[in-house]
């Protein structure tokens, strides 16, 4: 079975139990996703950004930066992964494009929003998004696009913030019409504006769940209950990550000494157990 085949099994069932999302931004956080037993991974945009560039996520990458970023991680797990692809970084044919790319670097799904590029993260201020006619246009050219009909495409906007949410849900609905498989409104501000947006929007129903950021930050059960079928966590890995990081390299830098630090650490032997060393060491003895 396909992965795109895999992913829709598992929205099939999302209304009665959400699908789990982490999000990532390189192969090392897939394989520790993979391990805890998640059935799905999103490669995002906000992730890949930092972890592999060091740089914010308001448009500094093109559509061959994710490409990259994606087959290294479908090279080395075998759940479906989701692709986060900004705006499709460009016109109809621009998305079109993009379909075909992200499909051969072995997505599963492509999202695209509605921003204007360069785009933002949809939690940052100051975001502006295109006409809702020209984003429904961008819609149908991804889902003319698909080389596999299984692949699931993801139509995000971000209107919220710029034309209230009456404009949001009009708009998810315009998408679902175009062809959408799901829909994806980008940060509500409010329980009010998650209950109206689950109650009202046909499914199924993504959510992102960024600690920090614009939305109320609730478990995938509450969220079930409300209506979203796939709870996405983009991350908070990297958050994690980060303050560890900085927060290890200080004392290093202070102490000249991580001893303090072992119990929080993986090993060589852990690590090489995660990247499945043993299973290249057996390639070299047959």
């Amino acid at each position: 079975m396909s992965s795109a085949k895999s992913l829709r099994a598992l929205l099939a069932t999302s209304q009665q139990k959400s699908l789990v999302v982490p999000g990532v931004g390189t192969p090392l956080e897939a394989l520790s996703a993979e391990r805890a037993g998640f059935e799905a991974i999103y490669l995002s945009g906000y992730a890949v950004a930092a972890w592999n560039h060091g740089l914010p996520d308001i448009g500094l990458l093109g559509a061959r930066d994710t490409a990259k970023a994606l087959a290294a991680v479908t090279r080395v797990v075998s759940v479906p992964v989701i692709c986060d692809a900004d705006t499709g970084y460009g016109d109809e044919a621009s998305v079109h494009s993009t379909v075909r790319l992200l499909e051969a670097a072995g997505a599963a799904a492509i999202q695209f929003e509605d921003q204007t590029w360069p785009k933002k993260c949809g939690h940052m201020s100051d975001k502006t998004v295109i006409g809702a006619d020209e984003a429904t246009r961008k819609v149908e050219a991804a889902v003319a696009a698909r080389t596999n009909p299984d692949t699931v495409i993801i139509a995000r906007t971000d209107s919220i913030a710029t034309h209230g949410i009456d404009e949001a849900l009009r708009r998810a609905q315009m998408f679902k019409d175009a062809g959408a498989d799901v829909l994806f409104i980008d940060a509500p501000q409010s329980m009010e504006h998650l209950k109206r947006i689950g109650s009202t929007t046909p499914g199924p129903l993504l959510v992102n769940m960024s600690e920090g950021g614009r939305t109320p930050v609730l478990s995938a059960p509450e969220l079930n209950a409300l209506g979203f079928g796939i709870a996405l966590f983009p991350a908070s890995s990297l958050f994690m990550a980060a303050q560890s990081i900085e927060n290890l390299f200080a004392e290093l830098k202070e102490k000249e000494d991580t001893r303090d630090w072992r119990e929080r650490m993986y090993g060589l032997d852990e690590l090489n157990d995660l990247v499945h060393l043993e299973d290249y060491n057996r390639l070299g003895t047959r």
